[in-house]
């Protein structure tokens, strides 16, 4: 069992948010409060701030009433930058790659965004809710590919091999060293070097310190 977490659902359908509270409680988390708007969210978290209660992390719908198109990011987006600690997991339907990048505009830490269909997939949605909550990152990986496919249009990592860009296309999914070994069939060693080679063609020096994984999604992710 992960350590447990604190998390507030923000889901207008109660059939869905009913559900992920069971899935997440039954693996040992603590859902401190669920609601079905934009605005219900903003205050909640608000309330909580005040009483020195934030949760861990936030999990979003990117569309919730009144108009169905952007209240969940917006709201997202909103307490990202009043509470730069709160960990926010999103969900959505489709791709949505301008609410993907907007919401990883701003602090560099604490961030997800997943389909819909993932929370099918116990054991990656939850896992993904506590790497959020930690301060990791957790992308969906048709979220990963869309915007690979679009970053290979763009200069700012022209330099990396095929093979590099796969290794960071994983990081940017939120993968450990050793997982990205086991699902490329590679030494924990070869996949460090490529991450070296990725820091330093993507300029960021060792005095970034652990920040520079994170950069480097970021980069990867906004080319």
């Amino acid at each position: 069992m992960e350590d447990s977490v604190r998390v507030v659902i923000a889901e207008d359908s109660v059939l869905l948010r009913e559900g992920l509270t069971r899935l997440l409680t039954d693996r040992g988390h603590e859902v401190v409060a669920g609601v079905g708007d934009g605005e219900a969210l903003v205050k909640t978290i608000t309330d909580l701030g005040a009483q020195d209660q934030l949760p861990d992390v936030v999990v979003a719908d990117v569309r919730m009433p009144p108009t169905h198109t952007d209240e969940g990011v917006r709201a997202a987006v909103q307490l990202r930058g009043r509470y730069p600690g709160l960990g926010v997991l999103v969900l959505s339907q489709y791709v949505e790659e301008q609410y993907a990048t907007e919401l990883l505009a701003g602090s560099s830490h604490g961030v997800g965004y997943l389909l819909k269909d993932r929370v099918a997939e116990v054991r990656e949605f939850v896992d993904a809710v506590v790497r959020v909550a930690e301060g990791g990152t957790a992308l969906d990986p048709e979220v990963v590919a869309q915007l690979l496919g679009r970053s290979r249009k763009q200069d700012v990592l022209v330099n990396l091999t095929p093979r590099e860009r796969e290794v960071l296309g994983l990081m940017a999914e939120g993968r450990t060293n050793s997982a990205i070994a086991r699902q490329l069939v590679v030494s924990d060693g070869a996949v460090e070097k490529h991450v070296s080679n990725i820091f330093s063609k993507l300029g960021l020096s060792p005095s970034d310190g652990d920040h520079r994984r994170v950069l480097a999604v970021l980069t990867y992710l906004r080319s």
